[in-house]
């Protein structure tokens, strides 16, 4: 679930490495988190990471929310009335908690710790997501995949997996998308991508090799972490262009330090993003917008939720316009 909150922030460039010439570690960009509320001014606060004013995409990773830890009798939890998605891929993920999962598939389902939801939702779809009664704190992240063109009108699909977790010099892997560290998720995706949470035990130092194809983001949970050579604090994430074989951080705290590794080949395409919808020109949204509002089937209906469904908030006065990368360095 996102909003129309549109404030944003210049990256944060980390330190040269031996110049940033051919052949040497590559600049780590820090996009700072940004702080808005899931769907309402006296809704939970999420601190949001992606889409920003410099950078909108990594790889097809076109959204990034990241929320917690929040005590439920303090924040009221998670509590998403049905809302609707075209254009992408949702992906679900949390440290602590239990959320209900409905869509219009008619899937009913958890999202707990250490298992990924994936919910396709081309040309349309709607969901809710409801923390349980028995969740008292709510700690994760909500991340978007853009569809490229060929696929953007996909089927609706829900997909379910528990990834292995993997050991390696120190550190916890469990790899939700793609392939690292000797792990390969089976869940489908229209793009090459990665995903995988990585916890660090205290002072370890990580090394990982990963595709030259990819361009990777890295988002810290909790602890300072020690990206190639730029700190990242907690709620930031840092940015390497494609181009690098491996990718080394190094916990600087003297306590476990979880993080969030995505990645994925730079994506092609211009996108238009607006409310909960992904599409390719300001014509795509607002056909999607009133599709909504006029309960079309195009989205479908999830008949047993105990109450009404999410309004389309106004459009801009404005031609939505699309969202653009900066240049590759």
């Amino acid at each position: 679930m996102s909003n129309v909150e549109t404030g944003a922030t210049a990256p944060r460039r980390g330190a040269p490495v031996e110049g940033d010439r051919p052949g040497g570690a590559p600049r780590v960009d820090v996009l700072s988190a940004r702080e808005v509320p899931l769907g309402g001014p006296r809704a939970m606060r999420v601190r949001r990471t992606l889409p920003q004013r410099g950078r909108t995409l990594i790889g097809a990773w076109c959204f990034a929310d990241h929320y917690g830890p929040h005590q439920v009798t303090a924040s009221g939890g998670m509590n998403m009335a049905p809302h609707p998605h075209t254009g992408l891929q949702t992906v679900s993920w949390l440290f602590s908690g239990e959320i209900e999962h409905r869509d219009t598939l008619g899937t009913h389902a958890p999202i707990r710790p250490g298992e990924i939801n994936v919910m396709t939702g081309g040309r349309g779809i709607a969901h809710s997501e409801v923390s349980t009664p028995d969740t008292t704190v709510i700690h994760g992240v909500q991340l978007w995949v853009a569809l490229p063109e060929e696929h953007r009108d996909a089927e609706r699909d829900f997909q379910h997996h528990v990834p292995e977790p993997a050991r390696v010099d120190g550190a916890g892997i469990r790899v939700f998308l793609g392939s690292l560290a000797g792990r390969t998720s089976p869940v489908r995706t229209f793009t090459p991508l990665l995903g995988a949470e990585i916890v660090l035990e205290a002072r370890t130092t990580l090394t990982l090799a990963v595709d030259t194809a990819f361009e990777h983001g890295l988002l810290v949970d909790s602890g300072n972490i020690r990206l190639i050579d730029t700190v990242l604090r907690p709620a930031e994430l840092g940015y390497v262009p494609r181009g690098t074989d491996t990718l080394t951080m190094v916990n600087e705290t003297d306590a476990p330090a979880r993080t969030i590794l995505l990645g994925g080949p730079p994506f092609g395409e211009e996108i238009v993003m607006w409310w909960n919808f992904v599409g390719r020109s300001h014509e795509d949204i607002v056909r999607a917008r009133e599709d909504w509002e006029a309960s079309s089937d195009r989205f479908g209906a999830i008949e047993d939720f105990p109450g009404g469904r999410l309004p389309a908030p106004a459009l801009p006065n404005a031609v939505i316009t699309p969202r653009r990368n900066p240049p590759t360095r």
